[in-house]
């Protein structure tokens, strides 16, 4: 099975796709990821994708189609791919469509977390991490056990990440909702996209999504 993972960042996208790569055996295809990875990696799309990003402009769609591709490639046939970060655009829709036909792959369902954008800003300008074992807490949902040190490693240090505030957060939500706008409608007309819940506990966004994806 082959899915498109959607939501804006907070919404806890990472966090199901993991659960999805543990429960159903998944593979996540991250486009930021595998473009570190090929950079780090020096092969002949890294070192074409590092020289367009060293000169400070976007890296083409045709190369992230390519690293995709590789990916694919390099999977068992039997392994389902959540796609995360591509496509973000009608061509890039586009592409996928042809690179998953050339590997037999069909695309079976677009599932976006939904969220109250007051809710997510509150749940993200929350968030601190232990800045020792990185342990994450909330000011408001999870705090230490004992005020002040960490549950895991007993560390009084802890960091709050300095973009986790909320201008930066609605700003996140505006490019969000510009990037899925073109591709929404392509996906709608076939009938594959669903809309879960993203501000529930994760256990029932979780169970919601396996829901989804049992249908077909």
């Amino acid at each position: 099975m082959n899915i498109i993972l959607l939501g804006p960042p907070g919404a806890g996208k990472g966090t199901q796709a993991n659960l999805l790569v543990e429960h159903h055996g998944m593979k996540q295809l991250s486009t930021g990821d595998m473009l570190r990875a090929a950079v780090k990696a020096q092969t002949p799309v890294g070192l074409k994708a590092k020289a367009i990003m060293d000169a400070g402009e976007l890296v083409s769609d045709e190369i992230v189609s390519a690293l995709i591709d590789a990916e694919l490639v390099a999977m068992d046939d039997g392994t389902g791919a959540i796609f995360d970060g591509y496509p973000r655009t009608a061509p890039q829709a586009h592409a996928l469509d042809d690179i998953l036909a050339r590997h037999d792959r069909t695309l079976d369902h677009v599932i976006e977390l939904e969220v109250d954008e007051d809710a997510l800003v509150e749940r993200i300008c929350g968030r601190y991490t232990c800045a020792n074992c990185g342990e994450g807490y909330h000011q408001q949902f999870k705090q230490p056990k004992v005020a002040g040190v960490c549950d895991k490693c007993g560390s009084t240090e802890f960091k709050h990440r300095p973009d986790d505030n909320e201008e930066t957060v609605r700003k996140r939500m505006e490019e969000y909702r510009a990037k899925t706008a073109p591709i929404l409608p392509i996906y709608e007309e076939r009938g594959i996209v669903s809309r879960v819940d993203g501000m529930a506990p994760i256990d029932e966004v979780t169970k919601a999504i396996d829901k989804v994806l049992a249908s077909g």
